[in-house]
């Protein structure tokens, strides 16, 4: 029996969950906007939304495999997923796959109309992503902004689940979704380098367009738009995380290094955590940032302010 369930557990990928990390900075930004909401009782609805995303992106990595597993077949790795390798039946994934989105959705209505509305969003944003004659993954470009505007949609997910209810900043969503873009553009110039022009044009409908040097301008394109919008939050909101921009860029090349490497860990963010000296690079930029966000330190808005004026 546990052979039979094993294949439907795999094509929601309970092993991508940690993706939702990416609601944790939602959270840390709702407490710094309003400190009262740093509470126990917070908790209860964390871990539910918590589950609900979890629930609803099994849902949208369900009907992902469904449908790519015909070009899966051409991927030297993933052609041994569950789909591709004939171990689950379709009409059950299908049905799976709206289980898991229905569940998500219940839990999220228990939170708030915004956390539940977002919810929606996550799930919207996963059709458009893999459902025909949209299907926006097979269209260059639109694939990268497409997979990565999840990124600013988890964050919001942790800024509703905390309570509020205002609309975060837009300039930090953006600047959220256009890092969400380059990494997800460094995993596209890693899986083209490995999987080779020809084969990667039948895995992917995008890479008929995409080349190397055109990759390569498109990373560069997200993150500069990146940083960009990150000062723009910065100078706007909180003068103090300027010093965090040292390391901040650092990860920014060190994640590009990463996806330069022969066949690239980029291509497998949920296996990033493999990568140790990343990792903990990784948690040194975030604590940083947060111990930045929760400071004040006077004199730095005023050197700032005065190199403006002059």
């Amino acid at each position: 029996m546990l052979n039979n369930v094993r294949p439907y557990l795999k094509i929601a990928r309970p092993d991508h969950w940690f993706k939702n990390v990416f609601m944790l900075p939602g959270v840390i930004l709702a407490i710094f906007d309003d400190r009262s909401l740093l509470a126990w009782n917070a908790i209860p609805n964390l871990l539910i939304g918590t589950f609900a995303v979890c629930l609803v992106a099994s849902s949208n990595y369900v009907i992902n495999e469904i449908l790519d597993a015909p070009m899966d077949l051409n991927h030297s790795v993933k052609r041994f997923r569950p789909i591709p390798a004939g171990q689950v039946k379709i009409s059950i994934a299908y049905a799976e796959w709206i289980a898991l989105g229905m569940a998500g959705l219940f839990f999220a209505s228990m939170i708030n109309k915004w956390f539940l509305y977002t919810s929606v969003l996550l799930l919207v944003m996963g059709m458009m992503y893999n459902i025909p004659p949209v299907r926006l993954k097979d269209i260059a470009y639109l694939d990268v902004l497409s997979e990565s505007v999840n990124n600013p949609i988890r964050l919001l997910l942790g800024w509703f689940v905390m309570g509020n209810q205002h609309v975060i900043m837009i300039s930090l969503v953006m600047a959220y979704w256009m890092l969400g873009a380059f990494l997800m553009a460094v995993k596209r110039y890693a899986e083209y380098k490995h999987i080779g022009p020809e084969a990667a044009k039948k895995y992917r409908k995008s890479f008929n367009h995409y080349t190397t040097n055109r990759l390569l301008a498109s990373i560069i394109y997200y993150g500069t738009a990146f940083g960009f919008f990150s000062g723009i939050y910065i100078v706007r909101y909180h003068m103090e995380l300027i010093l965090s921009i040292p390391l901040i860029a650092g990860f920014i090349s060190y994640y590009l290094h990463l996806g330069f490497y022969e066949n690239s860990p980029t291509q497998y963010p949920e296996k990033l955590y493999t990568i140790k000296p990343f990792m903990l690079y990784t948690v040194l930029c975030f604590s940083v940032v947060i111990l930045l966000l929760f400071i004040d330190i006077p004199v730095i808005t005023k050197i700032v302010n005065a190199f403006i004026q002059n």
